[in-house]
């Protein structure tokens, strides 16, 4: 059961790929296609049909591929955009990267906070989503203690490097205000 949910992801997200490109490339007569283009999924009785909106959000795409028969290719994009960045972020590298672009975007943090994040993470984890301390129990990128808080942003944090990226982000805003912040606490006790 669980093998062939993993090869209907990948499948779909295979398909979403291809779907954007098909979206935003134009064609050989100049004609964009419309991003609002719709998929039927194979053997699925006709009574069952149920046309998604392009506002839904990703996240209800994975549970309810079972029951939808129509679904937006905007949405597959969006899953398909989700796992490159997953996946990037596995490396310490990637999660660098998807860490600085939500650090701007969400919390409007400057440059310099993000060294300051830099530092930070790679002082405790080497931005390794697998980090753990042996004899505190802190996990991930951010060395969440207890493991388990990083549930409030997805029950995945064990091995969505992006989950721990966030929730680390949202724990520092909302206990020091700014990377810096907690930096500065950091290099005082040796944790923040």
């Amino acid at each position: 059961m669980a093998r062939t949910r993993h090869i209907r992801t990948a499948l779909w997200t295979s398909i979403a790929s291809l779907l954007l490109l098909v979206s935003i490339q134009q064609s050989a007569f100049a004609i964009e296609f419309p991003t609002s283009v719709s998929m039927v999924l194979p053997d699925t009785p006709v009574e069952t049909l149920l046309v998604v909106t392009p506002d839904q959000p990703v996240v209800n795409l994975y549970a309810s591929l079972d029951t939808k028969v129509s679904i937006f290719s905007s949405e597959f994009a969006g899953v398909a955009i989700m796992s490159r960045k997953i996946e990037a972020a596995r490396k310490p590298m990637g999660a660098r990267r998807v860490a600085k672009e939500i650090a701007l975007s969400d919390f409007g943090w400057s440059e310099k906070q993000y060294k300051c994040l830099n530092s930070l993470w790679t002082k405790e984890s080497h931005w390794n989503y697998q980090a753990r301390n042996p004899r505190s129990g802190a996990h991930g990128i951010a060395q969440a203690l207890p493991a388990t808080k990083m549930e409030s942003v997805g029950t995945d944090w064990r091995t969505n490097p992006v989950t721990q990226i966030r929730w680390g982000l949202e724990y520092i805003n909302s206990r020091y205000g700014s990377p810096c912040a907690a930096f500065s606490k950091w290099k005082r006790s040796r944790y923040y």
